[in-house]
């Protein structure tokens, strides 16, 4: 196994975005980039054909999901998760650690790691800094998490304790690697607290990771919350490695991520939504259920180059909503997944033409939030 430098060449800055370059073993990166969710080593109801078109060069899978089913051995017998899925492009796994601590009443957390009960048949499993690698080593993906303990945000006395164990864990972690063609990417905690935070975020980066992810944020804080915590990382985390806020995806959190110097986003909301029946536009979310879209013979966007908008009314969609017809869920996710991937593209095209701050300025003036949006 041939090490591979995991660098980060940081191209253009305009205010605090960035807009670089990570190269791995399957590609380079472009960043701003936004990573759609494939969970079980699928992005549902989307091919990786539709995928490349749309233009997604990331992918992310979950370490918990495919370590229950179908199993890292299963996986790494198949070739990894490049081989099994057909994806030939970068692709990312969390450390599990998220899903494990998410399942409240089914873990019990010790010093050493987690021990839980599969959600699928009750089964008991245990998850340590060192399991967390070896699986994540096992599926091979290029850009793999530390173990971390992610904390309710407004618990301090939590979050104290989390962030403590999170930088053992941390350690463990790198101890434990063995697989010198993956990026390890070490993740700061903290909760809302500024304190922690930069505490965090000093230490994980003394480290020597080749990137740093954001955890523990679009948990229940506020907007303003989320956006005080990535100004202050700006100003901590190195400049010469990539940013990964973990989880989120919305229009706006994009735009106000990258505006905070995030180059990395992944998020399950465009196909989750697509499974809802709502549509992603860069005025805000459009609810394809509604009788107005009977008879409507525009595409969902008309200024999107996506499959689905170049082919399809909102008419079609809507009758194939109604008629709970499969294609729904899969052109409505193409569409959505297009719309981040358009938009961190344009965004980037902005920061490396110094218009940034007036393509920001711009999005958000026009961007109707959900919950103002009409059904």
């Amino acid at each position: 196994m041939t090490t591979f430098n995991f660098q980060y060449d940081l191209v253009a800055k305009d205010h605090n975005a960035r807009a670089g370059v990570f190269h791995t073993p399957h590609g380079d990166l472009l960043t701003p980039i936004f990573a759609p969710v494939g969970t079980q080593a699928t992005v549902k109801a989307v091919t990786p054909a539709q995928l490349k078109e749309i233009g997604v060069t990331l992918v992310l899978a979950n370490t918990y999901h495919l370590y229950l089913r179908p199993g890292a051995d299963l996986v790494a017998e198949m070739g990894g998760l490049h081989h099994f899925m057909r994806w030939d492009s970068p692709i990312l796994t969390d450390s599990g650690g998220f899903q494990v601590f998410s399942l409240a009443g089914m873990r019990k957390i010790d010093e050493d790691g987690v021990t839980f009960k599969s959600h699928i048949d009750g089964s008991i499993h245990r998850f340590t800094p060192e399991k967390a690698i070896q699986v994540q080593e096992q599926l091979g993906a290029d850009i793999i998490m530390a173990f971390d303990e992610c904390a309710p945000p407004y618990d301090r006395a939590y979050n104290q304790q989390a962030v403590a164990r999170t930088h053992r864990w941390a350690e463990r972690c790198l101890a434990a690697q063995t697989r010198p063609d993956q990026a390890l990417f070490g993740i700061v905690q903290g909760g809302i607290f500024p304190d922690l935070r930069e505490q965090s975020a000093r230490f994980i980066s003394s480290l020597g990771f080749p990137g740093h992810a954001i955890g523990g944020l679009s948990v229940g804080e506020t907007k303003e919350e989320m956006h005080r915590t990535l100004e202050l990382l700006n100003q901590i985390l190195p400049e010469d490695k990539p940013r990964y806020l973990m989880g989120v995806g919305s229009p706006e959190d994009l735009i106000n991520g990258i505006r905070r110097g995030v180059d990395i986003f992944d998020c399950v909301l465009p196909t989750r939504l697509a499974r809802h029946q709502a549509a992603m536009t860069r005025q805000g979310r459009l609810n394809l259920m509604n009788a107005a879209h009977a008879r409507d013979p525009r595409p969902i966007d008309e200024k999107c180059h996506c499959y689905t908008c170049t082919h399809f009314s909102r008419a079609y969609l809507r009758h194939l909503i109604v008629a709970k017809e499969m294609l729904a869920a899969t052109l409505i996710s193409i569409h959505n997944i297009a719309t981040l991937v358009y938009l961190v593209q344009d965004a980037r095209r902005a920061i490396l033409e110094g218009t940034f701050e007036q393509f920001a300025e711009e999005f958000l003036a026009h961007y109707t939030l959900p919950e103002k949006a009409q059904a």
